[in-house]
């Protein structure tokens, strides 16, 4: 089979470039540089704690550092925007929870949109909530405590540690 010479030199030329857009293609290896894990909470919290020992179990999985930055303020608010403004390069990740991205989305008119501009990586921890009474209330499980609590409104008193909904 004989080429004609145009078409030679189209080959020729293809090969001699190709190389040089598969190094173009290949683009970088993620991470190149540190990951900055926005913590919405302030220092020294469960959701700190539960940050910076998955900050570093990143880092030696990824083999570059995460950097942790507690942004505290509005229930979570204010470091959730900061990462939902940050370029969309995977490079800046937030340690999301309950009040941060569901109860804020709920009750107040943020700044992003809670649904469409996060995307969850994975859960990390289950925290469990339990009730308690004292031994002379005549509740033996839930479903008796609601009913007595029906039928005894006003002699019930509760405590309960929840976020506050401070407006923004």
């Amino acid at each position: 089979m004989k080429l004609p010479r145009r078409r030679f030199l189209q080959f020729a030329g293809a090969a001699a470039v190709g190389p040089a857009f598969s190094r173009l293609a290949a683009g970088e290896t993620y991470p190149s540089r540190p990951i900055t894990m926005i913590v919405p909470m302030a220092p020294g919290g469960t959701t700190d704690v539960v940050g910076r020992v998955l900050a570093e179990r990143m880092k030696d999985a990824l083999g570059q550092p995460v950097i942790i930055e507690n942004v505290a303020g509005a229930n979570g608010s204010i470091g959730v925007g900061r990462v939902a403004r940050a370029r969309p390069d995977g490079y800046t990740i937030d340690l999301g929870f309950l009040s941060g991205h569901v109860l804020n989305g709920a009750f107040y008119s943020l700044p992003y949109d809670v649904l469409n501009d996060f995307e969850p990586i994975s859960p990390l921890a289950a925290f469990s909530y339990f009730l308690f009474a004292r031994k002379t209330m005549p509740a033996n499980d839930l479903n008796e405590l609601v009913a007595w609590l029906k039928a005894n409104s006003n002699k019930a008193s509760a405590g309960i540690a929840a976020t506050s909904t401070s407006s923004q």
